[in-house]
Order: structure tokens, then C-alpha cells, then sequence
């Protein structure tokens, strides 16, 4: 129960709703316990009237004993209904507040649990799956509400009514009480042991539904290439084979379970045989009636569905122990990026990189050595390099996606680290090697950035991005709904989407990172001159691997194995015949043979 503590503080937020949940449960079953006390009386009035009845056999008396006897029943009868109109009633009530306030807890419990994967850096991502955080946002948490509510529901309901049960039959008689509960604490050593088994297999359950929804959610994404090698049947006996360890597991959980159930039923019958053989010697004895065996009767049935629901129960608190655990286990992790408390600023745009190096946090990779460059305002500053060379790294830090492990990076001659997060990167446009679309409008996609749908200006952005008459020849234009990725796209509409969905905010920081390698010679032209337009007075880092895009920036940077090997403008460079310029004749080589 110990990772179920976390949820307390919900408790405490809805306890108007809980207090009244808790009364409504002691009440219905107070109009419980009085319907067994009425079915004493009833029976013992019927055992006393069926001898008066043959006392006056033959007598004019005896019609009139019998009037009375039958109508006595039907007033006992009907109080027999209407107290059980009363708590059904009152159990209405009671599913009215504790379910509908798990309801409310499983809603605030998932928006809490997405705003703080919203807060976790980068790393985060790198470090886990995509299925296994959607099934902690979705199963997990249903299986918790089902803890606050049914589970929390019962457990009251139960602990109130044996209670009352309890006491009720103790002021009858304690011999035949004690005996007749007796199957009980058997039942409870059952729980204590099955509980455990429990425990771990929900645990082992939900560890093969991450794998089993991180697999689907994979394979839907990567369909085209799926579909592009053939490789369906592969893909389709994989998924059996996940589909069949997570049954097997399932099963394991059923088996147990399958036992507990009819376990618990033969105990609760063994506890009515008990009753009415200990409660027959009574009433020989003269200590108690007839009525009161049946009114034992009456309440072992009512704590038949609490026994039996209390396995359910028991269940259903260790499934949501696992899956709180898990939910806690990301709740307690904290963002390796931690945004100050101080106000946004508005900033020039002038970076500075001094002596930075950087090791990513998971792999040990150590991607940049010792590297310092300044770009400023009005600058289009060029990083170019080999594939693993370190040019991603820089845009990721320079957004702050990760923090240097060695030097500093200014912004403004002032410490990136000391800028309000969300003020800073909404000056920063970037667009990403991996372009990603929502399954959007183009428009929407476009206008990413902003809280509202300006055309005029998604309209300008898509023609600096030269997009524009591909948009237009399309059925819809810009209503047009891209597919999940923006498959609907081909690769250098997506790119220049991207790149509208970046200029359109007027950043003060434009990052390109390799954004540019499926879009032809002549475009990639159009999109530069639309840029140095754009970006006047402004800060713009072109990362790529093609020498055709940077040739006309301010500055080159040439990086191999995470450090500047080279840098200056593009005619230094090839003057200097170094890796520049070899990676230049490379190039104009390769560019000869495709011809």
C-alpha cells in the first residue's frame, strides 16, 4: 500500500465528496441489519401464530387468528421491501459520490502525469518508449481509479457491514456467533498469502502490455517501411509471439484467481451449515428462537458479497499498487533542465560558445570537445561535418535541450542557464533533421507556434518556405489534412512545411539542422535568399553536410569527432585545401557521377 500513499492528497481535495460516499454506505446498511432483525420477528411471529391457529381449531376464533396472521405478514413483508427500497436508495447515493469522485481523481491523476512528462528534458525521451509512457497515461491509471473507486467503495461497504453484522449477532447470542464466523479467519490467512502471488504476476502483466503497446505503436508508425520490405508476416509472428507472453502471464494471474473465488463460497457455506446445526442446539436449549437462526442466516447472506467481492477487491488493490508504482517511478523523476524563476526576457540573439564540451547523460558518447565560436546578430553562421561529427549537439544545446558537461554558453554575454525556458526557446526556430508533422491541417501545422490561426501570415511563411504552389495544388489547399508524420506528404514538402512552421514565429534564433537534404538545388536557393531576407538583424545557424547550402554563410565551422577543425568563410577555406575542401571535391565528385 505504500505506493498507493501518493494518492492521499486527492483524498483530501475531494473529501466532500468522500465523507458523504462513507455516510451513505452506513446508512444503507443499517436499513441491511434491520431487514434481518424483521425477518426474526416475521419468522418468530409465524411460528407463534401457527400454534394459536391450531389452539382454536374449531373454534369461529380461528378465522379471525387467521386474518390477523396474514395480514401481520403482509406488513412485515412490505417493511422487508421498503427497507430494501431504502437501501437500495442509499447505494445509489453511495456510487454517486465515491465513483464519480474517482472519476475526478483519474482525470486530475492524467493531466498531472502529462504535465510532468511535459517538464522532463530530453533525455527522458531518449531513455524510454513511447508505448511504455502511453500505457503508464491510459492502463495504469485505469487501474487505479478502479482502487479509488470500486476498490475503495467495497473495502468501506465491507469493513462497515461486518461491523454491524458482527455486533448484531454477538447481542443474539456469542456462542453462536463465534461459531458461526468461524471459516472467516481462515479466509483472511488465504488473502494474506494470495496476495502476494497477486502482487507479482499484475506486476509481470503490466511490464509485457508496455512492451506489447510499444511494439504496435512502433510498427504502426514504421508501416510504409513494414510494407516497403515485405516484411508483414515477420512483423505479424512477432506480434503473436509479445501476444503470447503477455497471455501466458494473463493466464498465470486467472489461475489464481479461479481458485480463490470458489475457495471463498465454500467457506462462506461452510459457515451457514455451522449456523443451523449450532443454532438448532440453541434453540433446543431455550437460549435462543427459530427467528434468530433465520435472522443469522440472513446476515451471513449479507456478508456473503462482501467475502466474495473482498478477493476482487484484494485484486484490485495490488493491480493498482503496481500501476501506482510504476505511475510514481516517473512522477518522482525530475528534469535533468530546470527553468529559474525569473521573468521572460527578450534576447538579441548574440551566442557565444566557450571551451564547451558535452557527454551524453545514457550512452557515454562524448560528442564535442572543447568547442567555442560566437555567432552574432545578423550572422548565418554555417556548422558543417561528417554523420556522428557532433552538429546536432550544438543545436541541442543552444535550444537548451541538454546542459554542457564542461564550459559555458552565452546568450547576450549572459548564461543560457539563467534565461526563463519557455521565453527563450519561443524565440528560438528550429527545424529538426527528423521532420515531425502533425496529424493536422497544413495551416494548423504551419501556425504551430501560435495560439491563433493568423493566414495572412501561414500564407507568407509558406512562400518564404516555398511551399506554397505545392499547398495551393493541392484539393484543399491549406485545409488540407496531413496523414499521421505527415505521410501524405512527400520528403521535401514536409521539409519546407517545417521550415514555414519555424519563420513564421519571426524567431530571433533560426536553427536549420540538415533540414534541407530533400529539397532540389534550385528551391534549397529560393529558401536561402527568402531566409537572408527574413533573418536581417537576426541570429541564423545552418547545420548541414551539403557545402551547396552554406557556401554563402558569414562563418563556417567544420567539425570531425566533436571538435573545429576548420572555420572561416567558404573562399578561405577552400584556400586553405583542408577538410573543407576535401569534403569539397568529394562532393562536386559525387555530384559528376550522379550526373
Amino acid at each position: 500500500m505504500k505506493h498507493l500513499v501518493y494518492l492521499n492528497k486527492f483524498f483530501y481535495k475531494y473529501k466532500w465528496r468522500l465523507i458523504p460516499g462513507v455516510l451513505f454506505v452506513i446508512i444503507s446498511n443499517v436499513f441491511a441489519v434491520l431487514s434481518a432483525q424483521v425477518v426474526r420477528i416475521a419468522f418468530d411471529l409465524v411460528t407463534e401464530n401457527i400454534g394459536v391457529y391450531q389452539l382454536f381449531s374449531g373454534f369461529n376464533r380461528q378465522s379471525v387468528t387467521y386474518k390477523i396472521f396474514g395480514t401481520s405478514l403482509l406488513f412485515f413483508g412490505m417493511l422487508v421491501l421498503t427497507l430494501a427500497l431504502l437501501r437500495g436508495l442509499f447505494l445509489f447515493f453511495m456510487r454517486q459520490t465515491l465513483i464519480l469522485m474517482s472519476r475526478h481523481i483519474e482525470y486530475d491523476l492524467k493531466n498531472e502525469i502529462y504535465d510532468h512528462y511535459q517538464k522532463l528534458s530530453l533525455a527522458f525521451y531518449r531513455r524510454n518508449n513511447t508505448g511504455d509512457l502511453m500505457n503508464r497515461v491510459t492502463e495504469d491509471v485505469s487501474r487505479v481509479r478502479m482502487y479509488l473507486g470500486p476498490g475503495i467503495m467495497y473495502t468501506i461497504n465491507t469493513v462497515v457491514l461486518f461491523i454491524m453484522v458482527i455486533y448484531a449477532m454477538l447481542i443474539v447470542n456469542v456462542r453462536l456467533a463465534i461459531f458461526s464466523v468461524m471459516p472467516l479467519p481462515i479466509l483472511v490467512v488465504i488473502i494474506y498469502y494470495v496476495n502476494n502471488i497477486i502482487n507479482f504476476r499484475s506486476e509481470k502483466i503490466q511490464q509485457r502490455l508496455s512492451v506489447l503497446s510499444s511494439f504496435v505503436q512502433e510498427n504502426f508508425s514504421g508501416i510504409r517501411v513494414i510494407k516497403s520490405y515485405v516484411r508483414e508476416d515477420f512483423v505479424r509472428k512477432s506480434f503473436a509471439d509479445e501476444s503470447e507472453n503477455y497471455k501466458t502471464h494473463s493466464m498465470e494471474l486467472v489461475k489464481v484467481q479461479a481458485l480463490f473465488y470458489p475457495l471463498m463460497l465454500l467457506l462462506v457455506g461452510l459457515s451457514n451449515v455451522i449456523t443451523i446445526y449450532i443454532g438448532g442446539v440453541e434453540v433446543m436449549k431455550g437460549n435462543i428462537t427459530s427467528g434468530n437462526i433465520a435472522e443469522f442466516i440472513v446476515y451471513l447472506n449479507l456478508l456473503t458479497f462482501p467475502v466474495i467481492s473482498l478477493g476482487w477487491v484484494t485484486s484490485l488493490i495490488q493491480r493498482a499498487a503496481a500501476s501506482q508504482k510504476r505511475i510514481n517511478e516517473f512522477l518522482h523523476q525530475q528534469p535533468e533542465i530546470i527553468s529559474p524563476n525569473v521573468a521572460k526576457q527578450t534576447i538579441k540573439g548574440n551566442i557565444e560558445f566557450n571551451n564547451v564540451s558535452f557527454t551524453y547523460p545514457d550512452t557515454g558518447i562524448k560528442a564535442l570537445k572543447n568547442i567555442s565560436f560566437t555567432a552574432k546578430p545578423g550572422e548565418m553562421v554555417a556548422i558543417i561535418g561528417r554523420t556522428g561529427s557532433g552538429k546536432s549537439t550544438i543545436a541541442n544545446l543552444i535550444m537548451r535541450m541538454y546542459d554542457c558537461t564542461g564550459g559555458g554558453i552565452l546568450i547576450d554575454d549572459q548564461s543560457v542557464k539563467q534565461f526563463n525556458l519557455e521565453g527563450y526557446r519561443s524565440q528560438i526556430g528550429f527545424v529538426p533533421q527528423e521532420v515531425f508533422l502533425f496529424s493536422d491541417t497544413i495551416a494548423n501545422n504551419i501556425a504551430f507556434s501560435a495560439d491563433t490561426l493568423d493566414m495572412p501570415l501561414v500564407e507568407r511563411a509558406a512562400k518564404d518556405a516555398a511551399v506554397y504552389n505545392n499547398i495551393m495544388e493541392l484539393e484543399n489547399g491549406f485545409e488540407t489534412l496531413i496523414g499521421e508524420r505527415g505521410i501524405t506528404l512527400s520528403g521535401g514538402q514536409k521539409q519546407r512545411v517545417s521550415i514555414a512552421r519555424a519563420i513564421v514565429k519571426h524567431p530571433q534564433i533560426l536553427i536549420f539542422d540538415d533540414c534541407l537534404s530533400a529539397v532540389d538545388t534550385r528551391t534549397e536557393e529560393e529558401i536561402l535568399n527568402n531566409l537572408g531576407r527574413n533573418m536581417r538583424g537576426k541570429t541564423s545557424i545552418i547545420i548541414s553536410h551539403r557545402i551547396s547550402t552554406i557556401k554563402n554563410a558569414d562563418k563556417i565551422l567544420v567539425l570531425e569527432n566533436g571538435e573545429i577543425v576548420e572555420h572561416g568563410n567558404h573562399n578561405y577555406l577552400m584556400a586553405q585545401k583542408g577538410a573543407y575542401f576535401e569534403l569539397y571535391e568529394k562532393q562536386l565528385l559525387e555530384e559528376e557521377e550522379n550526373a
